[in-house]
């Protein structure tokens, strides 16, 4: 019986501290149930569990006006309308970032490696990194997703 309390007690304390996720690494961080809150159900499937939103449907994708590019999820700048191009993938594209607004990861979800970009603040996904942009800049082409985005204009 003294085995089975302590095997109980073990469980229950390994459930609690392996079941709590973390996200103490981002300035910006908030419970799932808060993010769902906040976000509408296709914000928050891209954003915050990584998805991908259908290419051609972001009103961003043909958007030129000047302005900022920020995150949705917690308004961090992310690009500037100067870096953005028409890369014909159907997805808003950059050939740069705002430097140290944008975290990169690899991600193998599709079965090879390409580099996932996160915002840096609050981790929220953003789309993905390619080396086949624009050979007279930064060969970059940053492919964001457009959900993902908030365009502030420029005053």
């Amino acid at each position: 019986m003294k085995h089975l309390i302590i095997l109980c007690l073990l469980v229950i304390g390994c459930k609690g501290n392996s079941q709590k996720k973390t996200t103490d690494k981002y300035k910006v961080s908030k419970a799932e149930a808060e993010w769902k809150a906040q976000l509408s159900d296709q914000e928050y499937y891209v954003l915050r569990k990584s998805g991908t939103e259908r290419a051609f449907t972001s009103p961003l994708n043909k958007h030129y006006e000047k302005g900022i590019y920020v995150c949705k999820a917690c308004e961090t700048p992310l690009f500037k309308s100067d870096h953005k191009y028409d890369s014909g993938s159907g997805w808003p594209s950059f050939d740069r970032e705002i430097k140290g607004n944008v975290a990169f990861s690899t991600d193998y979800k599709i079965g090879y490696a390409r580099t996932e970009e996160h915002c840096a603040t609050c981790g929220s996904h953003l789309g993905h990194v390619f080396n086949d942009g624009p050979r007279d800049t930064t060969g970059k082409r940053h492919c964001i997703n457009g959900i993902a985005l908030k365009f502030i204009p420029k005053s």
